[in-house]
């Protein structure tokens, strides 16, 4: 497998926890996203979205969007699991991925901003944009995982929560946040704590300057 994505994209940076999380073998192909390669016509050929990440998997299909890469790597590589067998757990866990992955990174990625600074407006509002809405969205997830106990946020296993999470407080520090959520901050140097999360930083990627 090849995964195509960029050392400071969270969603780039979820898919390769989840990679490392089931001991899967794969390469990296770097996409410059300050440099424009998403536009290129090579890489819409592969996502004609423009956006990383795209795994390419070993027969030559590829796919797109981080949760539905990490979904696929759960159903074909089952252990471990990324996602609990109780339906009402499993819907919690994708609750909280799902206001990181669509409703959080997405509104404050590089397109987004780019588009702000373009209609005129000035860094520092840019930046008061983009701390606004990653503290929205760790707000929420605070509480929802309020009262679930254990190390991760769900409890004594990882799951597709605390793969969204890590990357989100990477760059909320990135955002300059105020990280005002003990909880969020103990689950993440959990999950830190493991080989699979600590070699998938963005500083410990080969594209990293």
């Amino acid at each position: 497998m090849r995964l195509h994505g960029y050392f400071r994209s969270t969603a780039s940076y979820r898919v390769r926890i989840a990679l490392n999380l089931k001991g899967l073998a794969y390469e990296q192909a770097f996409v410059q996203l300050r440099e424009g390669e998403q536009r290129a016509p090579a890489f819409l050929a592969r996502n004609p979205q423009g956006l990383v990440p795209a795994l390419e998997l070993d027969d030559g299909a590829v796919l797109t969007q981080s949760l539905a890469i990490c979904e696929y790597l759960d159903d074909v590589h089952p252990e471990p699991p990324l996602l609990p067998r109780d339906a009402a757990q499993r819907a919690r866990v994708r609750a909280v991925a799902q206001v990181i992955a669509c409703d959080t990174h997405p509104v404050q990625n590089l397109k987004v901003l780019d588009r702000l600074r373009a209609l005129c407006l000035a860094e520092e509002q840019v930046t008061a944009w983009a701390r606004t809405t990653i503290g929205e969205g760790l707000d929420a997830c605070d509480r929802l995982i309020a009262g679930a106990g254990g190390r991760y946020c769900f409890g004594d296993e990882v799951t597709l929560a605390d793969i969204c999470l890590v990357p989100q407080l990477f760059n909320a520090r990135r955002f300059g946040v105020d990280l005002r959520w003990p909880r969020l901050v103990q689950v993440e140097a959990a999950c830190l704590a493991l080989p699979a999360f600590a070699q998938a930083v963005p500083e410990r990627q080969p594209d990293a300057p």
